[in-house]
Order: structure tokens, then C-alpha cells, then sequence
């Protein structure tokens, strides 16, 4: 075997093995992932126990659709970053430069999320009556508290 073929062998097999890793990283995060709290226990909270009026549930249906635009966008940044996250591990097979401009990359990303996902949370408490608001206030701390799983 020339040199040449076992470096392009190496390549490969450590291509396929990141690959292999990250999806089975993201089938066992889809699998085995807690549901995340802003989408169930305060989503529930919200509409099935705090007897919204029909105005309320109007303005917060408005807020909800405005997110889910503002919420797609931010993880298609997330999954772009992702991907040259990948494309840097790839490149230099270990933690340099192009890694490290990539993490933080990613890690923006999912601060910018965090950030308006928490934009959203108080934009829908806003609609709240005060005796609703003290209710959603104890599910945002109960979901933020909460032991992982």
C-alpha cells in the first residue's frame, strides 16, 4: 500500500466515523431527549389551564406564528453552523483555529435562540392577566428548574 492510499483511507474512515458519531448523537437526542419546556409544560400551561379569553388567545396565536418564522430561521443558522463545525473537525483533526471560530459560531447562534425564545415567553406573559401571569411565572420556574431527565 502506498502512503497516498493509507492517507485517503484515513480520511475516510475518520469522515465516516465523525458521521457515524454525530447521527447517532442526534438519534439519541431525538430519542431519548426530554420534551423541551417552552413547548410542552408552558404550551399546555398556557392554553389549557389559564381559561384565556378569546382576545388573549388571539393576540397569543399572533405571537406564536410571529415566533415559529423568528424560531425556523435561528435553527437553520444553527444547523449551518453545525455543518462547519463539522467541515472544520474534518479539516484539522483536533481543537484549532477553524474549530474554535465554529464553536463559537454555533454557540452564538444558540444564544440568539435562547434569547428569543425568552422574547417570546414574556410577549405572550404580556396578554396575561395579573392572577394568569402568577400562574405562568410558576411554570417558567418550575420548566427552568426542573432536573434533567
Amino acid at each position: 500500500m502506498s502512503a497516498r492510499w493509507r492517507k485517503g483511507a484515513l480520511a475516510w474512515v475518520v469522515v465516516l466515523g465523525f458521521a457515524a458519531g454525530l447521527g447517532g448523537a442526534l438519534a439519541g437526542r431525538a430519542l431519548l431527549a426530554p420534551p423541551r419546556p417552552d413547548d410542552t409544560q408552558l404550551h399546555r400551561l398556557l392554553h389549557d389551564q389559564l381559561d384565556l379569553d378569546a382576545g388573549q388567545a388571539a393576540e397569543i396565536a399572533r405571537i406564536e406564528q410571529g415566533f415559529a418564522t423568528r424560531k425556523a430561521a435561528l435553527e437553520g443558522e444553527l444547523r449551518a453552523d453545525n455543518a462547519d463545525l463539522a467541515s472544520a473537525v474534518v479539516a484539522e483533526h483536533g481543537y484549532g483555529p477553524k474549530v474554535a471560530a465554529a464553536v463559537d459560531r454555533s454557540h452564538h447562534a444558540m444564544g440568539e435562540l435562547q434569547k428569543a425564545t425568552l422574547e417570546h415567553v414574556f410577549a405572550m406573559r404580556s396578554v396575561l392577566r395579573p392572577d394568569q401571569a402568577a400562574r405562568f411565572d410558576a411554570g417558567i420556574v418550575k420548566a427552568l428548574t426542573a432536573p434533567a431527565r
